[in-house]
């Protein structure tokens, strides 16, 4: 049931677990609900964001505005032939738990996106990857309604415009449309990317490579790497693995033989942030509650009482540092508000 509350804590909507109010939050069941809602109140002229999980923002202040929460849920069957399936997907589904159901469902494509923290309908905002994948590979549109015209829209795959962590939800439509629905083209038979990260090692523990195994061997790397938010407020990978030219990388590569690197074109590499802070001497820094966890240097965590401003400035003072050794510029994945 839709209701408009005042003065609200967004302790609970955030995984760091910052402590932040806003003025006013708007939380809704149905495209019907926000219809209404819409017609009724005005936004062009007024501050607002959408908020999903909270996995991904950084609170640095109360937000003196309005949060829309959308609380669309429930997966449906839209087509199905032998190859495939298309499924619609309420924005506000937890993203591990469709996946944790396409794998009970013998469906392929986002298996290696386990334990991803967040909801279905950031996953094409942010285009969550992990081990080799890309949820664009699976993601058929994009159900939405436009703030400004009130009208519902379908963002096909291509218009969404996704590139690495990022779409056009991120860009020029930052926050001008609700995402109600994600529409995914998953598989019937397997198309398995094992040789991403330590897949094939974990999975020799196993007696059998199969999608319940391959699920259960990547949220067990995962959570040797990653803190739970539940026992430690953090919104996972703090900033995006830096694209440099080749040039570049080359050059840094001579100088850190060891350091990790991966093609992404003939004229550009991917570098490892995490593999970056760590030799800045980063991972396992605490400064009062803010600090960089001990075993993922990627990951920056709040122990109990950190503001949102203590967590920034410790990013900024890791991006200086990593500017200053390598020349390479770090980017935040993180939304700060």
């Amino acid at each position: 049931m839709a209701q408009l509350l005042e003065n609200y804590s967004l302790k609970k909507h955030n995984t760091f677990g910052i402590e932040a109010k806003a003025k006013y939050f708007f939380e809704f069941d149905t495209e019907e609900e926000i219809h209404d809602f819409l017609k009724k109140n005005n936004l062009i002229d007024t501050q607002y964001i959408i908020l999903g999980g909270g996995s991904n923002l950084l609170f640095t202040e109360d937000f003196d505005g309005l949060v829309l929460h959308p609380n669309i849920k429930g997966i449906e069957l839209l087509d199905e032939d032998e190859e495939s399936v298309l499924l619609r997907v309420g924005c506000n589904e937890e993203w591990d738990e469709f996946v944790e159901w396409a794998v009970e469902n013998d469906l392929y494509g986002i298996e290696n996106l386990s334990l991803i923290p967040g909801t279905v309908g950031a996953s094409p905002v942010q285009n969550i990857g992990a081990y080799g994948v890309e949820v664009r590979e699976v993601i058929e549109n994009v159900e939405a309604i436009s703030i400004e015209t009130k009208e519902e829209v379908i963002f096909s795959n291509m218009h969404c415009e996704f590139a690495y962590r990022n779409s056009v939800f991120k860009k020029e439509y930052k926050n001008l449309f609700i995402i109600t629905h994600v529409q995914f083209r998953l598989k019937k038979k397997a198309e398995l990317k094992l040789q991403y990260g330590a897949i094939s090692k974990e999975l020799e523990a196993y007696d059998e490579i199969n999608l319940k195994n391959i699920r259960k061997a990547i949220i067990k790397i995962r959570e040797s790497k990653l803190p739970d938010p539940e026992e430690l407020g953090n919104a996972g990978s703090f900033f995006k693995n830096p694209i440099v030219d080749k040039e570049k990388a080359d050059k840094l590569k001579a100088q850190y033989e060891n350091m990790p690197s991966y093609e992404v074109n003939d004229s550009e590499t991917k570098l490892a942030a995490g593999w970056l802070i760590e030799q800045c001497d980063w991972k396992g820094k605490r400064f009062g509650d803010a600090g960089v966890h001990k075993d993922q240097a990627l990951v920056l965590v709040n122990y109990g009482n950190a503001s949102g401003n203590d967590i920034l400035k410790l990013a900024n003072d890791i991006r200086k540092s990593v500017m200053f050794k390598f020349g390479v510029k770090l980017e935040m994945e993180v939304n700060a508000i």
